[in-house]
């Protein structure tokens, strides 16, 4: 006994300094989320003019066959790709086509005005790309994927594709959804009558677990708004945050920003508004309203997603489900698949071989389970799902 004393002493100092000195898992080699390219090289242009600008990257040549598209729909205020340009380079260089709709003009659009901003942008993409022997994107293998407020865009886009002639999209993946109106009166995007969201789409939602209330939130009305999408076809996701080892990494609010100068939009030539064009005129004449400015929170959230480094978050979270999800939507594939592939949740290992944490995958509950149920005298249960208590440190 009094030899193992010190010794359990010892192992108790020890283990902690051991799990600071681990390392987190590099990108994987290969597979969804690994760094298996098919090409090094990525076409980087606009479609549109100054004031009504897409930018679409893909992988540079021609495709032997069409590419899958993800049009990827940002952040209020995160109006230049390069803010998400670690994404969009994988993306591109994995085969996808990436299409990015610049739907808002810092301090000239409202958030009313998003959801037509875009499509007006990505149906003039798919327009002007559909006879493109380099871009050759397949209608049929289509992702919306949105972040805070343009997961919200995301939501409307697929609502609206079939009335306004979109392709329809096979999958919606809501990251951090946020930035949602409360009526049409309030500020933030209105939402479109996701019940006309076709049964068909694979509907993921994801929460961090840093800030993940209001993602919470509206991350649920958008999966019970869209009514028709049975519950199979749906899952509610959340990414936890890691601090056993260094450097830590947090699943925040701005975490999928993967800032990538190489992706800046002000060195992509966009052509000029042509004299008299009825969009700038619009743009330039319309009244100002308060709405137009970002708020405080928002411009933090953009500076956040700015100072973003690319981590395990990205690799194992972001980026491997956007993958996964998008092969299992084409497929046909619904949540329930999904939830079964052990690949989609996996995070990899610290170097010390301890598990990083895993993403949280959940069916959403039906509707008259998910209310809140009576535990007293005028007392309701908490709302149900996912609420991993807080680890790690700030992402740096």
């Amino acid at each position: 006994m009094r030899l193992r004393l010190p010794c359990l002493f010892l192992a108790g100092v020890l283990a902690p300094a051991a799990a600071l000195g681990a390392a987190p898992p590099a990108q994987p080699k290969s597979g969804p989320g690994g760094a298996d390219y098919a090409a090094t090289d990525v076409t980087k242009r606009a479609i549109g003019t100054a004031s009504s600008a897409s930018f679409v990257f893909h992988a540079a040549g021609t495709p032997a066959e069409p590419r899958p598209v993800v049009v990827l729909l940002h952040a209020w205020g995160a109006v230049n790709p390069q803010i998400y340009g670690g994404l969009i380079d994988h993306l591109a260089r994995k085969g996808y086509l990436v299409l990015w709709p610049r739907f808002q003009e810092l301090g000239k659009t409202r958030p009313g005005d998003a959801t037509a901003n875009a499509v007006t942008l990505v149906k003039e993409a798919f327009a002007a790309l559909g006879s493109d022997p380099a871009a050759r994107p397949d209608t049929a293998r289509v992702a919306v994927v949105g972040h805070s407020a343009g997961a919200a865009v995301a939501a409307n886009i697929a609502a609206l594709a079939k009335a306004e002639g979109l392709p329809v999209p096979k999958l919606v993946l809501a990251l951090m959804p946020g930035g949602v109106a409360t009526d049409a009166k309030s500020r933030g995007i209105v939402l479109a009558d996701l019940g006309q969201i076709d049964p068909a789409t694979l509907f993921i939602t994801m929460s961090p677990d840093r800030d993940h209330l209001p993602a919470d939130r509206t991350g649920r009305r958008l999966l019970k708004e869209a009514a028709n999408v049975p519950l199979e076809r749906k899952l509610f996701m959340r990414a936890l945050s890691d601090g056993h080892g260094y450097p830590a990494f947090s699943a925040t609010l701005a975490s999928p920003g993967s800032f990538n100068e190489g992706y800046d939009g002000a060195k992509i030539t966009v052509a000029p508004d042509p004299k008299g064009d009825p969009k700038a005129e619009s743009l330039r004449r319309q009244k100002w309203s308060a709405d137009m400015v970002l708020t405080g929170e928002q411009t933090v959230l953009v500076q956040q997603l700015a100072n973003n480094a690319t981590d395990p978050l990205d690799w194992f979270g972001y980026w491997k489900t956007i993958e996964l999800t998008a092969g299992a939507a084409f497929a046909g594939k619904d949540g329930q698949a999904l939830r079964n592939d052990p690949a989609l949740t996996d995070m990899g290992r610290w170097s010390d071989g301890w598990p990083v944490k895993r993403l949280v995958a959940e069916a959403p509950r039906p509707e008259s389970a998910s209310a809140p149920a009576k535990t007293g005298a005028g007392a309701t249960a908490s709302t149900p799902g996912p609420s991993p208590k807080d680890s790690g440190t700030r992402r740096r």
